[in-house]
């Protein structure tokens, strides 16, 4: 997705801890906040009120929907996962010089594990984009050129 593109969706705006609520709920898909308080203290020490303050923050977002059924609410996600996890990536880099972009993926991709299927679609997206791909990458710090003081 081009840079354009990628600054005309919306920001994704969730703290790390709020991620660790997604999760449990992208996981289970339905579930209670006696669940996911159970589920959170497991593994982390936050009190009660601390995860209900997430779960309050992650409705008001609306990243979350909640429902009462039989006298207790029942919360989904109102966002798609994948789509989530994206657009927060894709935020997170543009936050950052292009012409470094480069070295930061690659040391994503040393330290995180991945599948061996993940590496082969990682390798055949790299095949076809290195077809295209510029010889170098423009800093974009300043309006004007700045690949001197990178």
């Amino acid at each position: 997705m081009d840079t354009v593109a990628r600054k005309e969706q919306r920001k994704v705006e969730i703290s790390s801890a709020e991620w660790q609520i997604m999760r449990i709920v992208w996981t289970l898909k339905h579930v209670t906040s006696s669940e996911i308080i159970n589920l959170m203290q497991k593994k982390q020490t936050w009190s009660d009120s601390t995860i209900k303050t997430l779960i309050t923050r992650l409705t008001k977002k609306e990243f979350l929907s909640r429902q009462k059924e039989k006298g207790r609410y029942i919360y989904s996600s109102t966002v798609a996962e994948q789509e989530t996890m994206d657009e927060y990536a894709n935020s997170l880099f543009d936050n950052f010089c292009a012409h470094k972009t480069g070295p930061v993926l690659n040391e994503l991709v040393e330290s995180l594990e991945l599948s061996k299927s993940d590496l082969e679609s990682l390798q055949g997206i790299l095949n076809e984009k290195i077809k295209t791909a510029p010889e170098h990458v423009k800093c974009d710090c300043l309006p004007e050129d700045c690949d001197s003081m990178c």
